[in-house]
């Protein structure tokens, strides 16, 4: 059979780009479609009016698929809990059939390297890696029964409850850090604030400090990208769509400099469209063009700069404008100024970014283990 077979409707969203209007119904764009449930983290948000307007060939529903055509490709979502969402741009709508198909393996199925084989094996162009409808529809299945079905899917959303209760603990801190980012460097409430003099908004004994003369900036390399792959050939790559997750499944044979090889819980940010920040949690990889990484000088800022730079770098998405696209230039990134204070004020940053990391690099751990077990269940080398 092929996808089409198994599906009641597979439609394409709107060609066109809504406008975040800052309240109302979540907008999945590709950004916001992880490896099987939506991220809805700084997701923009559309009226009920566009609402309706985009989603005039088909209202998402519970146990709807929504796919990513483009950036990252081939990644796909399961809505649940009754959330109403719109179609972004360049997301398929996949509606299964409940009689031939258990929608949460088919999620999982399509998460499968040789189905994402198949979807991407034409599709990883030279600029940005883009999925077909006629691909999508004619995506070869082949599939057990409806209960092992049900078993193998709820054998690997035990791994995917574990990263999201992560997930969770994460947000928690870097929202904490936010909030003691603000208190002690934006409202001067440090500890022992009273007795400190202030002049000029710069506490005694702290300084504003261009954040190149406190960190070194790595901007990434321009590579070929006709030999950019997803079969884990070469190198492991930092392309802008693998910040957000700080971990990758691109890969490179061309070689370059060491000076572009990113380090587990190096800083990284994106320079296009949505400038990310996220420190890195997978093994050495080469940082790409239009992408850098921030390390400060002081290791021990390294938490403190996370949550720093967060403000300043938001600020340049905002207000910077391209021909397209925005762009964050080394330009901008050279007129940062942070306020810096005594070292021990950065030791409580410094141990949420350690527990930060060691969330994520679990979670790359108990997705690498999902994904190991995702084709033995579908291959049916495991039985249930």
């Amino acid at each position: 059979m092929t996808l089409n077979d198994i599906c009641e409707l597979i439609v394409d969203c709107p060609h066109s780009t809504a406008k975040d209007e800052g309240a109302g119904y979540p907008l999945i764009r590709t950004p916001n479609i992880g490896r099987g449930r939506l991220i809805l983290d700084d997701v923009h948000r559309v009226s009920k009016d566009v609402y309706d307007k985009r989603n005039t060939r088909a209202i998402p529903q519970d146990d709807d698929l929504i796919l990513a055509r483009e950036a990252p490709a081939g990644n796909v979502a399961i809505i649940k809990n009754g959330e109403k969402v719109c179609l972004g741009q360049r997301t398929v709508l996949i509606r299964p059939d409940r009689n031939k198909v258990y929608p949460d393996f088919l999620a999982y199925y399509i998460l499968a390297p040789q189905q994402q084989y198949e979807l991407l094996g034409t599709a990883n162009g030279a600029t940005v890696a883009h999925v077909n409808i006629p691909v999508i529809k004619a995506l070869p299945v082949e599939l057990p029964t409806i209960k092992v079905q049900q078993k193998a899917a709820d054998s690997l959303k035990t791994y995917d409850d574990l990263i999201e209760n992560n997930q969770k603990q994460i947000k928690l801190l870097e929202e904490a850090a936010r909030r003691l980012y603000k208190e002690w460097f934006v409202d001067l409430r440090f500890p022992g604030y009273e007795n400190v003099q202030i002049i000029d908004g710069v506490p005694e004994g702290w300084k504003k400090e261009k954040l190149v003369d406190i960190a070194d900036v790595q901007y990434g390399y321009a590579f070929e990208g006709s030999l950019f792959n997803t079969q884990k050939e070469g190198m492991p790559i930092i392309r802008i769509r693998n910040i957000p997750s700080g971990i990758t499944d691109d890969y490179t044979t061309e070689k370059t400099d060491d000076q572009y090889i990113i380090h587990n819980g190096d800083i990284v940010v994106g320079m296009d469209g949505e400038f990310h920040i996220n420190s890195w949690c997978g093994d050495d990889s080469y940082l790409v063009q239009r992408t850098c990484c921030i390390r400060p000088r002081n290791n021990e800022m390294k938490g403190w700069f996370l949550t720093a730079i967060y403000e300043p770098i938001k600020y340049f998405e905002k207000t910077v404008v391209g021909a397209t696209v925005a762009h964050l230039g080394k330009k901008h990134i050279d007129t940062i100024v942070l306020l810096t204070g005594t070292n021990e004020l950065y030791i409580p940053f410094q141990k949420m970014f350690e527990k930060r990391q060691l969330l994520h690099n679990q979670n790359r751990l108990l997705s690498e283990a999902r994904d190991r077990l995702l084709p033995k269940l579908m291959s049916g080398e495991i039985e249930l």
